[in-house]
């Protein structure tokens, strides 16, 4: 017999929330007892161990090919395992082309959090990758809102036929269709993790439009909006989970393409060029030497986290000025009207079979 159930997700926009849901409903349906927990409404510091026995599942959304860093920290400070079995889900950016359903990928979203949760002592009895719509609308619109039911309707009938399976007692691999590109996106995943998310997360900044109402400040489920200068600020603790953007009832809130585009093409064909021939002035690396090239990529890693950092507060400085704040309105493509926002409206999900 299957124990009591407890998931805990983390959800930026909705989708990795909407999975927890519906497998906590099929749970009910086999008079299972469920419990779902969002864990950015619980002090992650302070977990509780799940009772003994019991069937605990981990569900969230994938960014830059991982789990966010608020789901992989809640699982490395996760208790030990009291002979407990454990399911990961991730929900990763699906697209479709007219009839065909694309998936997107996971990287090291599932493999990494359930070696850590195995060194726990769980047994790990499922793992599967749900193609539910993208919502990163930094780099694309935001999909038709026919599309996304469509979706929403397949990925439903994915969940619940997981989830029968599992409070069945059986063991479910599905994810083990992806793992060779999942290895091999594992550079980008490590990438994000140091660089690139900082860098997402840094895009972000609100026009004039903006009526200081605070949605995004107080539903950031990280916490990472503040107030600086009189408007939102977004801090390094973001983590690009697109709720702000989204959910702006003004659609205030942009992506700073132009300017992102422009320090990147400062720091590759100037900045870089010039601290690389500064230093050839006083140090030669070895050709073909592993660890000096290793420590060529981390200092321009370390290098462009920096220039990133000091770009930033000079970007929010600049948005003082109103030549130059609409300078960076006009360069940025999310501003525009084709380019839809992702919200799932409740009324669909209430309506899916």
């Amino acid at each position: 017999m299957i124990g009591p159930l407890t998931i805990y997700f983390f959800s930026g926009t909705g989708n990795a929330r909407n999975v927890a849901h519906w497998f906590a409903g099929v749970a009910t349906d086999k008079t299972i007892p469920a419990e779902t927990i969002d864990i950015a409404k619980i002090d992650r510091k302070k977990i509780l161990p799940p009772p003994p026995g019991s069937l605990v599942g981990f569900i969230s959304p994938t960014h830059g090919f991982n789990y966010p860093p608020a789901m992989m920290y809640f699982i490395f400070r996760f208790p030990k395992s009291n002979g407990n079995r454990v399911f990961l889900m991730n929900t990763r950016a699906g697209m479709k082309l007219s009839k065909w359903f694309l998936p997107g990928l996971s990287g090291i979203a599932l493999w990494l959090s359930a070696l850590v949760l195995f060194l726990k002592g769980y047994s790990i009895v499922g793992l599967r990758s749900i193609d539910l719509p993208s919502n990163w609308i930094s780099f694309h619109p935001g999909l038709k809102e026919k599309v996304v039911a469509s979706m929403y309707e397949r990925c439903k009938g994915i969940t619940v036929k997981f989830a029968g399976k599992i409070l069945d007692g059986k063991k479910v691999y599905t994810a083990f269709r992806d793992i060779i590109q999942d290895i091999l996106i594992t550079p980008v995943s490590i990438g994000y993790f140091f660089i690139g998310r900082f860098i997402l997360a840094k895009s972000f900044y609100a026009t004039d439009a903006c009526d200081k109402c605070n949605i995004c400040i107080d539903n950031c489920p990280v916490k990472a909006i503040l107030t600086v200068d009189n408007r939102p600020f977004w801090s390094y603790r973001c983590e690009s989970c697109m709720r702000c953007m989204n959910n702006c009832p003004k659609r205030a809130i942009e992506t700073a393409h132009g300017y992102i585009i422009g320090i990147m093409c400062l720091l590759n064909m100037g900045i870089m060029i010039w601290f690389w021939q500064w230093v050839g002035r006083f140090i030669t690396i070895p050709a073909g030497n592993g660890w000096a090239q290793a420590g060529v990529n981390i200092t321009g890693w370390a290098l462009t986290f920096l220039v990133m950092v000091i770009s930033y507060r000079l970007f929010h400085y600049l948005l003082r000025i109103p030549v130059i704040r609409q300078l960076f309105y006009y360069t940025s493509v999310t501003r525009y009207k084709f380019w839809r926002r992702y919200r799932p409206s409740r009324k669909m999900i209430s309506q899916l079979p």
